[in-house]
């Protein structure tokens, strides 16, 4: 029983610790890069939820904005020895980690001609190639459509990382789904605690736009087929204004500042 009790104040003491730390954090938000803004990454895994509900009802039936259901499903065709659809199947999930290297590649070496960030011209690559695509005849195959998405959101992952300096996936909500319901019981542990409160509703917000994106996709998916894609540079375009304007103007000086999580 003392074992117990002595284990139990341990745990109390890191909690403590913790607020600490998580208060700290708090007093420095204003250090924070544009890229790593909470509103940013609003805007990221909305145009994360488009993708995925996009890619599924009108391209092939699989998901570009994320791999864990692809990967189960590689799994299933392999342990149904169906394996011309697990070799179809790795056709996004070899995107999507080859645009991940891309990615990494490229930050590092745009990085030494201090014009813009990079966060900044994958945006710009992504409006791009939105553009393109919702040009591009229905008669293309699935697939370019398939590998080019998941490109892009492999890229888009690995480099917006943390929304300041909070974990935070824009391309999938598998984790703030955890995050949500482990900050929630946090708050009702300990209700004078507002923080848990807020960085549940936060990771809250990031669900509801995801699904916000997908719905949204489905919906002009049903109406305009290929080209509801460009339904998307609703939100790209007004990142990508957010985004120059640091670069060109409020953060003319800090472009040799590393976002956190890099």
């Amino acid at each position: 029983m003392e074992n117990y009790d002595e284990v139990e104040q341990n745990v109390e003491q890191l909690e403590d610790e913790l607020e600490e730390v998580e208060e700290e954090l708090e007093q420095k938000e204003e250090g924070f890069l544009e890229c790593e803004r909470w509103r940013c990454f609003l805007l990221l895994i909305t145009v994360g939820g488009f993708f995925g509900a996009y890619t599924f009802s009108v391209k092939g039936g699989v998901f570009c904005n994320a791999q864990t259901a692809n990967i189960v499903l590689f799994g299933m065709a392999l342990g149904n020895m169906d394996f011309s659809r697990a070799a179809y199947l790795l056709i996004p999930i070899s995107s999507y980690f080859i645009g991940t290297m891309v990615s990494e590649y490229l930050a590092l070496k745009i990085k030494k001609y201090r014009k813009l960030r990079w966060d900044t011209i994958l945006i710009g690559v992504e409006i791009i190639t939105v553009i393109i695509l919702g040009l591009l005849p229905s008669s293309v195959p699935d697939q370019v459509f398939q590998v080019t998405i998941n490109f892009i959101c492999a890229m888009q992952f690995n480099t917006f990382r943390q929304a300041e300096k909070v974990g935070m996936a824009t391309t999938f909500v598998t984790n703030h789904i955890r995050q949500t319901g482990s900050f929630f019981v946090r708050w009702l542990r300990k209700r004078h605690e507002k923080k848990y409160l807020n960085r549940s509703l936060r990771h809250l917000c990031m669900i509801l736009c995801f699904i916000g994106g997908a719905v949204l996709s489905t919906v002009m998916c049903h109406y305009f087929k290929d080209r509801a894609i460009w339904g998307s540079l609703i939100f790209l375009i007004i990142l990508q204004g957010d985004l120059l304007y640091a670069d060109l103007v409020k953060e003319k000086e800090l472009l040799d500042q590393v976002p956190n999580g890099h």
